[in-house]
């Protein structure tokens, strides 16, 4: 076998125990919330089976109040939100910015990371995207998958859910995307937006995928819930 054959495997096993790690000695913060047609309280429900299972240390919290102490904050390696529209006071905004540029990541899905908070432009900011239409409704459409370490074995596939028309960072590296058909609005046929993005702010990590109006969706689409919980591990501190 030759020797660039050898490294390149090596560095493949690498990527996949990196990818693959629980979470031993993680702090990990789910914060769910806000409007409840996106069903957070069964999102973060999925999300603790899964920390369960990695062996996390991790605290479940209704409402924004776990935004109130930075001291708090701080502490956490990772904050996963399912938190749509809803109302951000000051001082929690700030203390989650801070603690994402000091380092703790921050990730989620739908509109529970970005559809949150509308009228806060730093937050956008952050998270790198905001949802601003869903043509259609309901449609089916095909999750593409692009190259990166977090979609590595990962396939494309359809599904029937809220396609997101986002506006999106520049800065945001995408790893996902998806195309509009045009047939609710024409302007927008074969227009490729985002599925799945991750980014740097700060020192803290970003990760975001746009499926999962219901939470339910990525328990019947497995690559798509790999690829969320992937990212929650690239994400993490």
């Amino acid at each position: 076998m030759k020797k660039n054959t050898i490294y390149f495997l090596v560095l493949i096993i690498f990527s996949n125990i990196s990818l693959s790690q629980n979470l031993n000695n993680k702090k990990i913060l789910v914060v769910w919330g806000g409007w409840e047609g996106h069903k957070p309280e069964l999102f973060a429900s999925h999300v603790e089976k899964w920390l369960i299972s990695q062996n996390a240390d991790y605290k479940i919290v209704n409402g924004l109040d776990a935004y109130d102490n930075y001291d708090e904050l701080i502490k956490y390696d990772l904050i996963i939100q399912s938190v749509t529209l809803s109302q951000i006071s000051e001082k929690q905004i700030n203390n989650l910015i801070k603690a994402i540029r000091s380092g703790v990541g921050i990730a989620g899905a739908h509109g529970g990371l970005a559809d949150s908070f509308r009228n806060n432009t730093n937050y956008q900011f952050m998270i790198g995207g905001q949802f601003v239409a869903h043509p259609g409704g309901k449609v089916k459409f095909k999750v593409k998958m692009l190259e990166d370490e977090l979609t590595d074995g990962l396939n494309d596939f359809e599904i029937f859910t809220e396609q997101y028309y986002l506006h999106y960072d520049p800065n945001v590296k995408i790893i996902a995307n998806t195309k509009f058909n045009g047939e609710t609005y024409s302007w927008i046929k074969d227009v490729v937006i985002p599925i799945s993005w991750k980014k740097m702010y700060g020192k803290g990590k970003v990760f975001y995928v746009s499926i999962g109006h219901d939470p339910d969706e990525f328990m019947i689409h497995k690559d798509g819930w790999e690829l969320l919980t992937r990212g929650f591990l690239w994400a993490i501190r």
